[in-house]
């Protein structure tokens, strides 16, 4: 009862593998085969990106190779800064243009500019592939329930399965380069695009739909004139997340070839290089922090007053002239004086060896209680509670996993929860499985315990809140990759590391969604607890965290997703759970190995997922407030 025997296991693995095998190898769609269909998808995927490297990066080449010849140079440090300078005042006004300068100016200052614009170029082609096709499926899931009901579970796959179970069959399917990686990326991305375009079309007023009939219009005019403008707001929301999981998706992506400021994080880390990690991970995190206001911005921004025509384009474009203007003179003057094509190295600042002098003064002073606390959880938290999934029968866990779905969410629920549980089972990575919903229950346990205090002290503190912001942002920009290598300095290998990388990286929607909960709390009922007498300690107790439980679910929820995405991560620190199962996959090439796994953290992360969406349902039945 505690294993399953080999012999009853189901060799997923060898199917999946031998699937692939076929597909690359024999599959024939008859006038071309279907890896010849893939390298032409990528063939024409690399012209737009070839193109935006020129531009940023590495200037336009003639020729192939040693003998390419560069023939126009790339845009100046200084061209760039305008253009994106030119970009804040028209999304908002001089503030948040200067602050979006600031941010790119950091990145030529310390010595971050070339593998920025690197970065940069996939960033600004992935986006609008992105962006576009997640729209289209959206588009044709509103048109279409039955669609929109098949598409369903293929977006949960795609949010849930790790990038490192797909990078296998994407180098099958596509090659190893750029092209690849800027594919991962757009499956990566893609997923929250459809859902909040989905989302923002079904929010759209009846009145406007009706009008759009009223006015004759087609099926086609309906949606592009009417609809797709009246849901611009959450459309943009859409791009913004984009933007942001591209960005997240950097380091993953420069394991298939994609460079930039993703590549110094991972050679970092290889080298156990901390400052350097450390200072190409702020990059990244200036870098989003930039285009995230930008993106916002744009989101947030009024409708155009429209000028008088009969002006000039000169008039009526300002920034475009000026942008235009700077690039070209920067193009010559950058032939006769270097530093204003690239900024000068001789200028440059450097903070990584501050930083790890840092880490490692940490290390010197405090390294008796750093052991000693890692010591106490190790023994009274973590090492107990591995050894209860361990050795409790699989028969077991799965019935106590089935009552709880049966109270929950009923008929539907259990035999969701039973299949996914059976499948895991039955591909033999059921103690993998068990590890993994170790180390990531602790690490959401451990999250919760201190994210959801410090939101709720957020929102009852502004001054507070505004500093657990700034923190909060700075620990979702932050790649997860880069908080692998401090912890890894000061707690060595092991599960111990892993949760606190995991805790760092989840903890943020544990903070979000308890300030929010508390602060969307009608105002009436809070001066109703206070004509009544309560105490500000009954206040929190009795009104506000009851009211606020379906927001703190949902956080909770969304931290568990966090927790089981950063896993595969955590298992370049030694853990061996199913996100090892993935890494492991990657380096060897084994498509079947890496899907099993991938699908195994999946469906772990679905029976989260509808349980707790269950359990929120039911807390604001019972509340009244759903």
């Amino acid at each position: 009862m505690f294993k399953i025997p080999r012999k009853s296991q189901v060799p997923v693995k060898k199917y999946f593998s031998n699937f692939m095998d076929w597909l690359v190898e024999d599959a024939n769609l008859g006038f071309f085969t279907f890896k010849e269909m893939t390298r032409s998808f990528s063939w024409l995927l690399d012209a737009p990106l070839s193109f935006a490297t020129s531009l940023f990066s590495i200037g336009f080449l003639e020729g192939q190779g040693s003998q390419a010849v560069q023939i126009l140079p790339p845009l100046s440090w200084i061209a760039v800064i305008a253009m994106v300078i030119a970009m804040g005042h028209y999304a908002r006004d001089w503030k948040l243009a200067a602050f979006i300068g600031g941010c790119f100016l950091y990145l030529a200052i310390f010595g971050q500019w070339d593998s920025a614009m690197v970065t940069l170029a996939s960033i600004v082609i992935a986006v609008p592939f992105g962006v576009i096709g997640g729209l289209l499926l959206a588009v044709a899931a509103y048109r279409s329930p039955t669609f929109e009901k098949c598409i369903s579970p293929v977006l949960d796959l795609m949010q849930t399965i790790p990038v490192f179970a797909y990078l296998v069959p994407i180098l099958f399917l596509f090659g190893f380069g750029p092209v690849a990686a800027m594919i991962a990326t757009i499956i990566y991305a893609m997923p929250p695009m459809t859902r909040i375009a989905i989302m923002s079309l079904k929010g759209v007023p009846s009145e406007l739909t009706d009008f759009g009939n009223m006015a004759g219009c087609t099926k086609r005019q309906l949606m592009w004139k009417v609809l797709v403008p009246s849901a611009t707001p959450g459309l943009m929301v859409g791009v913004n997340q984009v933007i942001m999981l591209s960005l997240n998706m950097v380091i993953i992506a420069s394991m298939i070839g994609a460079g930039g400021l993703g590549y110094d994080v991972l050679s970092s880390l290889r080298r156990l290089d901390i400052g350097g990690g450390l200072e190409a991970g702020v990059g990244i995190v200036v870098l989003a922090i930039a285009l995230d206001r930008l993106s916002q911005a744009f989101a947030t921004r009024p409708d155009p007053i429209h000028s008088d025509t009969s002006q000039t384009f000169m008039h009526r474009h300002p920034w475009t002239i000026t942008v235009a203007v700077i690039a070209v003179v920067t193009l010559f003057l950058g032939m006769i004086m270097p530093p204003i094509q690239s900024y000068p190295a001789s200028m440059e600042l450097g903070v990584g060896t501050s930083l790890a002098e840092f880490v490692k003064w940490i290390n010197v002073n405090y390294f008796d209680a750093l052991e000693g606390y890692k010591t106490f959880v190790l023994v009274y938290f973590m090492v107990p509670v591995k050894l209860v999934l361990l050795k409790m029968p699989w028969a077991w866990t799965i019935l106590l996993l089935s009552v709880g779905a049966w109270q929950l969410g009923g008929v539907r629920l259990l035999a969701l929860t039973l299949a996914l549980s059976l499948f895991i089972l039955a591909t033999g990575m059921w103690e993998k499985a068990m590890i993994t919903v170790y180390l990531c229950g602790v690490s959401v346990i451990i999250a919760c315990a201190f994210g959801i205090p410090i939101g709720i002290a957020a929102a009852e503190n502004q001054r507070f809140g505004r500093i657990v912001q700034v923190v909060i942002d700075t620990l979702q920009t932050l790649p997860s990759f880069v908080y692998l290598i401090p912890v890894v300095m000061l707690f060595k290998v092991g599960d111990f590391s892993a949760m606190v990388a995991v805790v760092l990286y989840a903890i943020a929607p544990a903070v979000r969604y308890a300030t929010h909960g508390i602060k969307q709390i009608p105002p009436a009922l809070i001066e109703a607890g206070v004509t009544s007498g309560c105490t500000k300690r009954q206040l929190l107790f009795k009104i506000k965290l009851p009211l606020a439980l379906p927001e703190i679910l949902l956080g909770l929820n969304q931290t568990i997703m966090l927790a089981l995405s950063m896993l595969v991560i955590t298992a370049l620190v030694g853990t061996r759970d199913l996100g090892q199962e993935v890494y492991i996959a990657l380096t060897k090439a084994d498509t079947g190995r890496g899907l099993v796994a991938g699908l195994s953290i999946a469906f772990i992360a679905i029976i989260a997922d509808r349980m707790i969406a269950a359990g929120s349902k039911k807390a604001k039945q019972r509340l009244g407030i759903g």
